[in-house]
């Protein structure tokens, strides 16, 4: 099945309205689940749903299926994906992320690039994870934040991802910034905590922007507000004809 591929500045306006994907940049405190449903109430169109979940505090590339597009969605889920991260030591927190509670601080360490260099070199490859309990991994049938809001700690077993490139883009402690190539299923809020116990300081994702899913990037997608505008035109071109 084939169906449009929606990217900003397109070409063509006609014959989307049995389905299409749709590039998001997808914005800050927004859930991948509000994103769906402001292009639902924009297209009025029912089927929409997204591939790779984005948490609140993450921003960058979402892939939204809308109508027939919907059927696709569980390939791109599959598909590998690129990440911008910004990476804090000398934090850690219950969410693995810098919106969680913190459980330990440190602000007297030292850290050389080197080092960090060194550490990275056990995270590149496949390696092994285990998802942090604020997740929506399911156990039992329920999501592990359910869990993890009401204090629980439930054994998560270690699955297997793929790290297929891990580069450092810039230190200045205490902040580690990087671009990642990552297979389906790895969470970069792990990535940072397992990295952190590694060199034996606390570490927090601070910062997440996706950049590319697939074959396709960030560069080629709609801001939300862009999008409606594109919309409207899209029903300004049909009603003309």
């Amino acid at each position: 099945m084939t169906v449009p591929v929606l990217k900003n500045k397109p070409d063509h306006f006609g014959g989307l309205h049995n389905g299409f994907l749709v590039l998001i940049n997808k914005p800050v405190d927004w859930t991948s689940f509000d994103v769906c449903k402001k292009i639902r109430n924009t297209v009025k169109i029912k089927k929409v749903g997204h591939a790779g979940t984005l948490d609140p505090f993450a921003t960058g590339l979402l892939m939204i299926g809308v109508g027939r597009g919907t059927k696709m969605m569980s390939a791109f889920s599959e598909s590998s994906k690129r990440y911008k991260a910004e990476i804090q030591f000398g934090l850690a927190t219950d969410s693995y992320d810098i919106t969680g509670q913190v459980v330990d601080k440190r602000n007297d360490f030292e850290l050389k690039l080197p080092e960090i260099e060194k550490g990275l070199n056990d995270f590149r490859g496949e390696i092994k994870q285990k998802p942090p309990m604020y997740s929506a991994k399911k156990v039992n049938g329920r999501a592990l934040y359910t869990y993890a809001r009401k204090g629980i700690e439930i054994e998560r077993k270690e699955q297997n991802v793929n790290i297929y490139e891990a580069s450092i883009s810039k230190w200045a402690k205490p902040f580690l910034n990087m671009e990642l190539h990552v297979s389906k299923g790895t969470y970069i809020r792990s990535y940072a905590h397992d990295l952190g116990l590694k060199l034996g300081i606390p570490a927090v994702l601070k910062n997440l922007q996706r950049t590319m899913i697939d074959e396709y990037h960030l560069d080629d997608s709609f801001s939300i507000d862009q999008f409606i505008a594109f919309w409207e035109k899209v029903n300004k071109e049909e009603w003309r004809s």
